[in-house]
């Protein structure tokens, strides 16, 4: 059976930690802590928009968390230098086992479509910029649904964009906080476990498969 895969992007494709560098450059020994902790507050601010019905870009949140690191970490970043880590959350590379798993799975005949809080046009910047672009049948975006994950609005707004069901969909991501989301709705879910050290919460909901990179997905999956 040939199923419609849901890909997650950031943390999942596209590895987050690519501004390590920069940050290191920026403010040294910290920048780890730093890289961390903005990375965990893009999220939080995602879930807190979604709570109080106040959507805007997802950009939004990765610049306000950067702000508030600033603020945590007492680094006086200036207007350039945060201009210059906003630019390159549009240009964070992929994960090593990305192309081949993508590629395998697109050959398999599945239908892969990247799936983001992220708006279109930067998600298609970031795929276009990794060339894996090609890889995928399209793009799904929160943006349209003005609510981010895990609401189960979004994951039935997937299935709507994309001509699929619970059924045959399988949701691909490394944030917990999504695969709960997603099996919560009804999907199945395959969590990349991309560290030892992540930890799925535990909530008496497991997923559906657990993997540590995209080429020990099953061709065939499971019926």
């Amino acid at each position: 059976m040939k199923y419609t895969l849901a890909f997650d992007v950031y943390g999942t494709l596209i590895n987050t930690s690519g501004v390590f560098n920069t940050l290191n450059q920026m403010i040294g020994e910290e920048a780890t802590f730093f890289m961390d902790t903005w990375r965990n507050k893009q999220l939080e601010y995602s879930f807190r928009r979604g709570l109080m019905n106040k959507y805007t870009d997802f950009s939004v949140c990765i610049k306000d968390s950067l702000e508030f690191c600033c603020k945590m970490f007492k680094t006086d970043l200036t207007k350039r230098q945060k201009e210059a880590l906003m630019n390159e959350y549009l240009v964070l590379p992929t994960f090593p086992d990305v192309e081949a798993g993508l590629k395998n799975l697109k050959e398999s005949g599945h239908h892969l479509f990247a799936f983001s809080n992220g708006s279109k046009k930067a998600v298609s910047k970031l795929l276009t910029n990794a060339k894996i672009i090609d890889r995928f049948d399209g793009i799904i975006s929160v943006e349209d649904v003005a609510i981010f994950k895990p609401s189960p609005l979004v994951y039935e707004y997937f299935n709507t964009e994309t001509n699929s069901t619970k059924l045959d969909t399988w949701l691909i991501s490394s944030n917990p906080f999504d695969v709960l989301g997603a099996i919560s709705y009804g999907m199945r879910s395959a969590w990349v476990q991309r560290s030892q050290d992540s930890i799925f919460d535990p909530w008496g909901i497991e997923p559906t498969l657990i993997i540590t990179k995209l080429t020990d997905l099953p061709l065939e999956l499971v019926k």
